[in-house]
């Protein structure tokens, strides 16, 4: 079996509070983006994880995907299997690239073995495995609350739009993106935000709180959301608290000779409108 989970990106982020658990509590708007992964999922003598594409740190053995896998063998009786990620979304990006991996795991195996067809028993189990999880199993439109792990659907469509993401090879982790934040409530929600003002006026309400101290440690990162805007973004902005940067455009537009050539710039047209 082979799937292909798919990026997402946020459109404003609100850290909103410190829990007591240590974590923070968010709002968010998350939406899916075609940049993706293969994953091939084989049966196998002995359960084997393996990776290629963009070099994944740490034990492979305490990688998301092998996890998601365990984690449904432990309630379900399941053969061994090979897993092989073809990784391509970049990491420490905002992107939840390991989240998606996770995510299509658990779908995956699910539909092969015929083992779940509730969409919120597949995200109970995603969500033991990440705050965002939980989101690639409807992969829909929605925003995000709490940890980013509680998910109301959205009526957005950005068809007709033209979407670039610049990746410039800065991985940032989730310890340090947190260290430059002040969490607040916000005077508007997301939500009303995303829904009830076009595209264009976004840039003056739509913030993700994470830009501002990410910023200050990694200056080239505002200089690509400048250049975007120079280029006629409507909206640019970080995604979550990685190091994409993304804007979206009225039309077509070719950014791959006015950026360093070690950048990653991903592209989309989102259909017709």
């Amino acid at each position: 079996m082979i799937t292909f989970p798919n990026a997402k990106i946020n459109l404003g982020l609100h850290i909103v509070e410190k829990r007591p658990d240590g974590f923070h509590n968010i709002e968010t708007c998350f939406y899916p983006v075609n940049w993706c992964d293969i994953i091939e999922i084989n049966e196998s003598k002995k359960t084997t994880f393996r990776s290629t594409g963009i070099a994944i740190p740490g034990n492979s053995n305490d990688n998301l995907c092998l996890k998601a896998f365990k984690l449904l063998q432990k309630d379900y009786q399941l053969p061994n299997v090979e897993i092989h990620l073809h990784k391509n979304i970049p990491i420490g990006a905002g992107l939840g690239g390991g989240s998606a991996d996770a995510a299509f795991v658990i779908k995956a195996i699910a539909q092969k073995y015929d083992l779940i067809f509730e969409n919120d028993l597949l995200k109970f189990y995603a969500s033991q495995i990440g705050s965002d999880c939980a989101f690639f199993i409807d992969n829909q439109p929605s925003i995000a609350f709490e940890k980013g792990d509680v998910l109301s659907p959205i009526d957005l469509d950005l068809k007709g739009k033209y979407l670039v993401l610049v990746y410039p090879e800065i991985h940032i982790d989730t310890k340090t993106a947190y260290s430059g934040v002040n969490p607040r409530k916000p005077e508007q929600s997301i939500e009303q935000i995303v829904t009830n003002s076009p595209i264009n006026e976004w840039k003056n309400f739509l913030v993700n709180d994470f830009e501002k101290g990410i910023f200050q440690k990694f200056p080239e990162l505002e200089k690509i959301k400048s250049r975007l805007y120079d280029s006629g973004a409507m909206y640019a902005a970080m995604s979550g608290s990685g190091s994409t940067i993304f804007g979206i455009f009225d039309e077509e537009v070719d950014l791959k000779n006015s950026l360093p050539k070690n950048y990653r710039i991903w592209s989309e047209y989102l259909g017709h409108a």
